[in-house]
């Protein structure tokens, strides 16, 4: 049983659990708490994005960390954040406490997330675009499925909520306990301090040099605003297939479905590519497939062409990411894995929660037109070709050790 259950597949294990409890607290649970206890609609949108604003200041530090007091030991710290704030939902009664409890659980994936992606970048030179990839597709059926676990809950307990975030307990304890069970040595990922140097200077040290290296920092405004895109379609498809192009809500739920199960199968393929041909050939292909899909499903009415739209874009979506993540931990230096993929999720969480904002106030700025999301969404795409333009003039991928196929 050991044997089988090797490093890499007990993170992928830890990454799923960890997502369907953490997704399930997330929608369509959390606005419809959230509004059962008095909070206005703007209300009800920080408490939502309140999880992604601590990401912003806590993925750098918490994989900065990692590459100096180890990968388990910051990835035990993740998971006390997906185990024990989760009661805490049980006793809030108003909209205010709920809004600080939204923070207090994002420290949970700010942290666990950069240090579980350096820790499977730490396992694999060669066909560590892959191994990312698998690692990414564990976390999102973990995180497609519990939308659809916590509707099921509300749907048939009569919206009996505490149910729903014992289970969100009951998961994260499980996360803990999986990790507390990795074979992954806490001080076998650190980097070596220098003679003279403290791990205090090592850790500020490790952040200065990451956030000066232009081609890291380009490759991850690169995926953000590949998430800047995301969060347009996510947040108002929805909205436009209703409203503009006459859909049922079954054909929105069809449309949505299949860019994710696109997302999901092709990352793995996606990453071994990269592994194969390169990175970047793979992320402006797919950064230009979701900047050419994007505008196209704003002047889409008909429901299959909506359908395949939004499976390119999806896998538009699982081209870049694990080719970008896999990017990033090659760029880093070695054992310096961890400081880099937080800075990389710092700026990724930036594009995916400006992403409904910036949509919101283009949808505005365009009411007077007939079709206000054609040309909201086509300036999200021309930020998207921006972004490829920059990434292609800066960042001068590493040399592959790739794998055959």
């Amino acid at each position: 049983m050991r044997r089988l259950l090797t490093p890499f597949l007990m993170l992928c294990m830890v990454g799923l659990v960890a997502r369907l409890g953490y997704q399930m607290a997330r929608s369509p649970v959390l606005p419809r708490f959230a509004q059962d206890l008095g909070a206005a609609p703007e209300l009800v949108g920080l408490i939502l994005g309140a999880s992604t604003i601590t990401g912003i200041f806590i993925k750098l530090p918490a994989g900065a960390l990692s590459d100096v007091l180890g990968r388990r030991r910051m990835m035990l710290l993740g998971a006390f954040f997906f185990a024990f704030p989760p009661f805490l939902y049980l006793v809030v009664e108003s909209p205010c406490p709920l809004l600080a409890l939204r923070f207090l659980h994002g420290f949970a994936t700010a942290i666990f997330s950069p240090v579980a992606s350096a820790a499977v970048a730490d396992l694999f030179a060669a066909g560590r675009g892959e191994r990312l990839g698998w690692f990414a597709s564990a976390n999102e059926v973990g995180s497609a499925t519990a939308p659809v676990l916590g509707g099921i809950i509300l749907s048939f307990t009569a919206q009996n909520y505490d149910l729903v975030f014992l289970l969100v307990a009951a998961l994260g304890l499980l996360t803990f306990l999986l990790v507390l069970l990795l074979p992954v040595g806490s001080a076998s990922n650190r980097v070596p301090v220098k003679d003279g140097e403290s791990r205090w200077q090592q850790f500020r040290s490790a952040i200065v040099q990451v956030v000066s290296d232009r081609q890291v920092l380009s490759a991850s405004s690169m995926e953000a605003a590949l998430f800047l895109s995301v969060g347009a379609l996510v947040g108002f498809l929805p909205l436009y297939a209703t409203q503009v192009a006459g859909l049922s809500d079954a054909q929105v739920g069809v449309v949505l479905g299949c860019q994710l199960v696109t997302a999901l199968a092709g990352k793995p393929l996606a990453g071994r590519l990269s592994d194969r041909v390169g990175r970047k050939p793979m992320i402006l292909a797919g950064l230009l497939l979701c900047a050419l899909m994007l505008p196209l499903i704003g002047m889409t009415r008909q429901f299959i062409l909506l359908v395949v739209e939004g499976a390119l874009f999806g896998l538009g979506m699982a081209v870049v990411t694990p080719a970008t993540t896999a990017l990033v931990a090659d760029l880093s230096k070695a054992g310096g894995h961890g400081a880099a993929l937080g800075v990389f999720g710092t700026i990724w969480d930036m594009g995916e929660a400006l992403g409904p904002i910036l949509v919101g106030v283009l949808i505005g700025t365009f009411a007077a037109a007939a079709n206000a999301y054609l040309p909201t969404f086509t300036v999200v795409s021309g930020v998207m070709l921006v972004s490829a333009l920059v990434f292609a003039a800066t960042v001068h991928a590493p040399g592959m050790r790739g794998v055959q196929l």
